[in-house]
């Protein structure tokens, strides 16, 4: 896995609590601080479950407005197969 270094270059005649909002936004942006506080400590194979269940919506959401209308067809034939068996 790469480790890349996260930072902000501070600007001239920026305040340091400025940089910092910006620091904290763009590891937000990023997931890096959920992560983190995530492995700070074990989870379990129910909580891993549970938060990926959780998340799952999101991410449908986002994969599902993405997609070509041939992708949607097709995901379209397939529900209505199942559902008539």
């Amino acid at each position: 896995m790469e480790k890349h270094i996260r930072g902000v270059n501070v600007k001239s005649g920026e305040s340091v609590d400025r940089a910092l909002k910006r620091l904290k936004t763009k590891l937000d942006t990023e997931g890096i601080l959920e992560e983190m506080r995530r492995r700070r400590s074990h989870e379990s194979t129910i909580d891993r479950a549970i938060r990926k269940a959780r998340t799952a919506p999101k991410r449908n959401k986002v994969r599902w407005r993405f997609q070509s209308e041939s992708q949607v067809a097709t995901a379209e034939a397939a529900k209505a197969a199942r559902s008539a068996e």
